[in-house]
């Protein structure tokens, strides 16, 4: 009798072992999402963005700034760890600009901010001679994207372009603006945009689409032009992931755009990418095909990648290229007259992070030739150690470059003086 008991719970205690183990088994399993239907991209989960996990890249996820952004002493010591050309200096032209995204510069030289996640748009403007850094907008959807044109501020949130007049002198008092194009979805995975205006006063607007991967709604993964006095837009570009930076090229006008290539193939592929639009309707690849060259395992579905435009340029694996500008300035050495200076956001879908830095590209109008180099680096440290994170830029009436950063709410300067 006594046996039989022995045996018994021997026997319960390995059903409950295997069964512990099945539990564990569920719940290591990978992140997957249904992703392609109407319910997901119009309600993601919140983590929505971890989706589609592999094996090797399992845990992965974006890490987080501190809410609070970074203190004086941290900027103080973190400056001292860029590392720039000969000749080039930065420092930290404003603190206190929380998640602070796109930039934008008012006539009366007003630096407009916005910023990402809190809802926020800022107003830098020179006060008893310091800075002085004040919240005029709040409770918009990802107010990440700025223009300023003829007196007005143009705030995109997500899925309504906004117009504020007479910005400068109304600081105090915005009010609720004007919506001048709202034809745009409303969620808010990868709809976080990006403002370029062009010579005609028309804006470069681009659409991302609700996930990591998969077959876009026909309203996303695109780039239009919008006219913000008449509503009116065209589309100009198709097969776009994420992008959220470009700007026109000075020398011919086209419309030049960084994009943030799919997460979870591997640390090193794909690319991140440098793109040009040389004709309307010109078709990227995604999600047909990654880099130019990598067609995707899943949704390839018998294209080639020999059917769509390649990049001008590829910028590595996961180094998230953001914000970007040609320099236009005569402050920096006269070899950087029409480059492309880009903010690079930084990794998190790889084991040791790359990017946190801005590269310089040159190269001539139509596209050929191009080269890039590291202009500015120091905001990693270590394998996923992040100091601070660029994500856009913008030139100062001096020649000098302003540059935003989300992860220690600051926004920098950098110069060059001729010794």
């Amino acid at each position: 009798m006594k046996s039989m008991f022995n045996r018994s719970v021997l026997a319960l205690a390995a059903i409950a072992v295997v069964a512990g183990a099945a539990q564990v088994k569920a719940q290591q399993k990978l992140h997957n999402y249904q992703s392609g239907s109407k319910e997901f991209w119009t309600h993601p989960p919140d983590d929505w963005f971890l989706g589609d996990e592999t094996e090797t890249q399992k845990g992965l996820a974006p890490p987080s700034g501190p809410p609070t952004g970074s203190s004086d002493a941290e900027l103080a010591a973190l400056i001292k760890k860029i590392k720039l050309p000969p000749g080039f200096k930065i420092e930290v032209w404003a603190p206190g600009v929380l998640a602070a995204r796109q930039m934008a510069w008012g006539d009366k030289g007003t630096l407009f901010v916005g910023s990402f996640g809190l809802g926020n748009v800022y107003a830098i403007t020179d006060k008893d001679g310091k800075r002085e850094v004040k919240t005029v907008l709040k409770g918009l959807n990802m107010p990440t994207g700025l223009a300023f044109k003829d007196g007005a501020l143009y705030v995109v949130a997500v899925n309504r372009l906004i117009r504020y007049d007479n910005a400068e002198a109304n600081l105090d008092h915005l009010g609720d603006g004007t919506v001048v194009y709202d034809d745009m979805p409303s969620y808010a995975a990868h709809g976080w945009k990006y403002i370029a205006p062009d010579k005609e006063g028309w804006f470069y607007i681009p659409f991302g689409p609700p996930f990591n991967i998969g077959m876009p709604p026909t309203s996303v993964s695109q780039i239009r032009r919008v006219d913000p006095k008449s509503g009116n837009a065209e589309l100009v570009a198709l097969g776009v992931r994420n992008s959220v930076g470009g700007d026109v090229d000075p020398r011919s006008g086209k419309y030049w755009f960084t994009e943030n290539a799919r997460d979870w193939m591997s640390d090193d592929m794909p690319s991140d990418k440098l793109n040009m639009i040389s004709r309307l309707g010109e078709h990227f690849g995604y999600p047909y095909c990654h880099q130019g060259d990598t067609p995707d395992p899943k949704f390839a579905m018998g294209h080639k990648c020999s059917e769509f435009t390649p990049p001008v340029l590829k910028l590595g694996a996961h180094v998230a290229p953001l914000g970007m500008k040609f320099y236009t300035g005569d402050q920096f050495p006269a070899d950087y007259k029409n480059n492309i200076l880009i903010a690079e956001h930084g990794s998190w879908n790889r084991h040791k992070y790359q990017g946190g830095r801005i590269v310089r590209v040159i190269v001539d109008p139509e596209g050929k030739n191009p080269k890039q180099e590291v202009f500015a680096s120091g905001w990693i440290e270590g394998d996923q150690g992040y100091l601070g994170r660029p994500d856009d830029i913008i030139l100062a009436k001096d020649g000098s470059i302003l540059v935003a950063d989300d992860w220690a709410g600051a926004i920098y300067r950098i110069s060059y003086s001729r010794k």
